[in-house]
């Protein structure tokens, strides 16, 4: 998987969040975006997803330039999947039903009742197919998320804080899920707070403070010898218990 930014800007009104956006990154499986809350990680993840279009700059994936005009955009969303913090799960329908509904009414895949149960068996969650989510845990439902978001076999998986707003235990639950998907091959573009499991499971950390991304490099050296002085203080201040 490649991504290469080239001076990506973003402004919100008055706030200017990303300041020119500039990094190229190849990687095999996962690359994760880390850094001080405000960043800009979330905003660029958007942008990565086609739901924000950026005020400056240029994106490549796969060698593919990202036009930011609406059919490009929607043909280009048909490829992505992308989970947030909050699982963004309909609270009327089963697990099953969350999955299918896109699969069925957005891409018509003639397979989505196949397509869906797979993914659930796959992420161990076959049995609670006919649950709806209030009869989930925490971990549950942002593992429906993911089987909604891999259902479609997309080619690339972008993961927004995945595991934010989840205990210990359910945040470990997901997070074995984020790196089995290695086995299959699945890019995964992740932000997180997570050091210790960016630490083992990234191939690249891209460090994006102050609206730019400060350094790009592979996860084992950015953690033991980061570059800049940003992300020196930024790993003392987060590794310090």
């Amino acid at each position: 998987m490649n991504i290469a930014c080239a001076g990506v800007g973003k402004w919100f009104g008055d706030h200017h969040v990303l300041k020119g956006v500039t990094f190229d990154a190849l990687f095999d499986h996962t690359i994760a975006l880390i850094g001080p809350s405000g960043g800009g990680k979330s905003t660029l993840l958007r942008i990565l997803a086609g739901l924000e279009n950026p005020d400056a700059g240029e994106i490549s994936l796969n060698g593919r330039r990202l036009m930011f005009e609406e059919r490009s955009l929607s043909e280009h969303r048909r490829n992505v999947g992308v989970v947030f913090q909050a699982f963004n799960l309909f609270p009327h329908l089963t697990a099953l039903q969350n999955i299918l509904l896109p699969l069925e009414k957005v891409h018509r895949f003639a397979d989505a009742k196949e397509r869906a149960r797979s993914v659930l068996e796959r992420l161990r969650l076959g049995e609670h197919a006919q649950k709806k989510p209030s009869e989930l845990s925490g971990g549950q439902r942002q593992r429906v998320a993911i089987a909604r978001a891999l259902a479609i076999e997309p080619e690339f998986l972008l993961l927004d804080e995945p595991t934010s707003a989840l205990d210990p235990e359910m945040t470990a639950e997901v997070l074995d899920v984020i790196g089995s998907l290695r086995e299959t091959g699945q890019p995964v573009i992740l932000v997180t707070h997570e050091m210790g499991f960016a630490r083992e499971t990234a191939d690249l950390v891209a460090f994006l403070a102050e609206g730019t991304i400060q350094e790009c490099t592979e996860a084992h050296e950015f953690f033991s010898q980061p570059k800049t002085d940003l992300a020196r203080r930024f790993l003392a201040r987060v590794l310090k218990y």
